[in-house]
């Protein structure tokens, strides 16, 4: 057999091109795929709820991204540590440690304490409860030069605000709840059952707006068996509510005298007013309040954005109620914390949402970029972006489409 014949046949692609010259590859850095989120402990004694309960982490945890819970984070909306780990959240135990994390989650506005352990260019995404905040306050976080953003104020991709929606629904259906325990007469309400009886006619709600909060507390009123009376100057809100709801309901523009009249004799009334950019508008004065009948009860919902009576004063869940001019006071902003877990799994989910939809993990990116978050934004890096609150405190404040551009 001639050596031509031993060889063994090979296909001319396994050999074609090997003398080529081939193209050079050079190692480049990887960019960073992940975000760093921190999930502190609340440290308000009334705030019960937590940013991301254990199912949202595995999620978060699953695409990539990297959680610390500290210690006892969910205990009061009954998801403990150990939850949290099987999940894949590194338990930390110390506030500092939780701190570290580039992104910071809180279903409350962090303290002055908390603000000293935050560094330059971190993300905190929390409420912003105008009542409860001041010059000194906005001017600490300015001097932290973190990217601050309201969550309430965060739109989603219809233009919609998605976090006050889902409280909104949640404090609606609790204010008429609350409403009925304070109208009785150990809790020093007129005894008056809000749906009445046989022979008995139903308490009277007015409520003052007619968006989410307004139709969830219509929905539970009715279903209680109370007589609603709903006021706001959005026409086409007033329709919407009467399509939700699914039956004819009293509506009525926010006409001073008519208004005045229904509030006078009024069991109940219901504060539901929302501001896109800052101050809910004061809607009931001082002297209307003065005139309601002893004993009535008023629920400001609208407290967390400065509240729509005059007479409105922030209080907590450990002391939720005061009497002014004989006039039952329930004005709590995080009224949603009363259902803590079912609040929390309604928070989570918005957030998540919001978190894995981001395109670019780099954080000056991820906020410029998506529109829906840099409407929430109110500091930039030592900049006060919020116009609202840079006129209430005499702080000057900077457009932040300027301040991304000083940046490209």
């Amino acid at each position: 057999m001639s050596e031509q014949e031993k060889r063994i046949p090979i296909p001319k692609e396994l050999t074609e091109g090997q003398i080529h010259t081939q193209t050079e590859t050079l190692q480049r850095s990887k960019r960073p795929d992940r975000l760093f989120i921190g999930i502190p402990r609340e440290i308000v004694p009334e705030e019960n709820r937590v940013a991301l309960i254990p199912s949202s982490v595995s999620n978060l945890v699953n695409h990539g991204h990297r959680i610390v819970v500290e210690a006892g984070a969910g205990e009061k909306a009954y998801y403990p540590d150990h939850d949290y780990a099987e999940a894949g959240a590194e338990i930390v135990y110390s506030p500092e440690e939780v701190y570290k994390a580039d992104v910071m989650l809180k279903v409350a506005p962090p303290s002055i304490q908390e603000i000293e352990l935050m560094r330059a260019g971190q993300l905190l995404i929390s409420p912003l409860q105008l009542p409860t905040i001041s010059a000194a306050y906005i001017q600490r976080l300015k001097d932290k030069k973190v990217i601050a953003l309201a969550m309430e104020y965060i739109k989603d991709d219809s233009g919609n605000f998605p976090v006050v929606r889902i409280m909104s629904e949640l404090a609606g259906s609790n204010a008429i709840v609350t409403a009925a325990e304070l109208l009785t007469k150990n809790n020093g309400g007129r005894g008056v059952l809000l749906g009445g009886i046989s022979g008995v006619p139903s308490a009277k709600v007015v409520i003052l707006g007619a968006g989410i909060v307004a139709e969830y507390a219509t929905r539970a009123a009715i279903g209680l068996g109370a007589d609603v009376r709903i006021f706001d100057d959005n026409i086409y809100k007033l329709k919407r509510i009467q399509n939700q709801v699914g039956r004819p309901l009293n509506t009525s523009a926010l006409n001073t005298v008519y208004l005045e009249r229904q509030l006078v004799t009024a069991d109940v009334v219901i504060g539901a007013m929302h501001s896109k950019t800052g101050r809910t508008p004061l809607i009931v004065s001082e002297d209307t309040v003065m005139k309601m009948k002893p004993g009535s009860v008023i629920i400001d919902v609208s407290i967390d954005q400065g509240g729509c009576f005059a007479t409105s004063e922030v209080t907590s869940l450990d002391r939720p109620t005061f009497i002014k001019h004989d006039i039952i006071h329930y004005c709590v902003p995080n009224i949603a914390s009363k259902v803590s877990r079912t609040a929390s799994i309604a928070i989570s989910n918005i957030l998540t949402t919001m978190l894995l939809k981001t395109a670019n993990p780099n954080l000056e990116s991820m906020v410029t970029e998506d529109y829906g978050l840099r409407h929430g934004i109110y500091l930039y890096k030592g900049w006060l972006t919020n116009e609202y609150l840079g006129q209430r405190f005499g702080i000057k404040s900077t457009d932040l489409d300027l301040i991304v551009t000083s940046y490209l």
